[in-house]
């Protein structure tokens, strides 16, 4: 299983409709939107580099609100409860 980050730009007054659009596509896992220079991240899990090829190419450089990505790919996962833990910095507990 191939699991990649996609880094995503968007006009910034299609965010919202390109997010969805994103999530729809198959391969995607997850959509977030994100603070910094990249307004949306993609989590990408797949069975091979040609079907993360199609997603990314044929299918999230295609999208008309798309103005620039950029992909990363995972090498190896860490315990899930360490990763919870990093989703979690900063919520409340009350």
């Amino acid at each position: 299983m191939i699991t990649a980050f996609v880094l995503i730009q968007t006009r910034h007054e299609a965010t919202a409709e390109t997010a969805q659009a994103i999530a729809e596509l198959p391969g995607v896992a997850e959509v977030y939107s994100v603070t910094g220079a990249w307004d949306l991240i993609a989590v990408l899990r797949l069975n091979d580099f040609e079907a993360l090829d199609d997603v990314v190419t044929l299918g999230l450089r295609k999208l008309p609100g798309i103005e620039r990505t950029e992909t990363l790919l995972a090498f190896r996962a860490y315990p899930t409860r360490l990763l919870e833990q990093g989703f979690n910095l900063g919520a409340s507990n009350g």
